[in-house]
């Protein structure tokens, strides 16, 4: 079992900073795979970054990429959202996820949710 809670969301102004964190708990984070995932008002909640559970390889939607940096630190069952450059399109409530199998980009692989965190970007 897994549990997450994201935080550090706000509102920011565009080309400004924001750095969202996971934290997780359970014993078996480190077996996990970390996802986030973002769902602005009438759309689909959709990928935006993962990182393996090694940590070796990370993967990002085309629209962040250059501006968002997933990071993790297994000792501290935290992962993290750095978010750079911030665009209005950004706005959104973000989740982070864990799955232990499938693919990164697919919601019905991860296994575990947190309840989100609110990101605006005002223009």
């Amino acid at each position: 079992q897994v549990q997450l809670v994201e935080s550090g969301g706000g509102l920011v102004q565009a080309g400004g900073s924001l750095r969202l964190s996971c934290a997780a708990s359970g014993r078996t984070f480190s077996s996990y795979s970390i996802g986030w995932f973002r769902q602005a008002p009438g759309k689909e909640r959709e990928f935006v970054a993962a990182r393996s559970r090694s940590g070796d390889t990370t993967y990002y939607i085309d629209s962040v990429k250059g501006r968002f940096t997933v990071s993790r630190d297994n000792a501290k069952n935290t992962v993290y959202l750095q978010m750079n450059s911030l665009k209005p399109e950004d706005t959104a409530v973000y989740y982070c996820a864990a799955r232990y199998s499938g693919y990164y980009a697919s919601r019905s692989s991860y296994d575990y949710w947190g309840q989100g965190t609110q990101v605006t970007v005002s223009s």
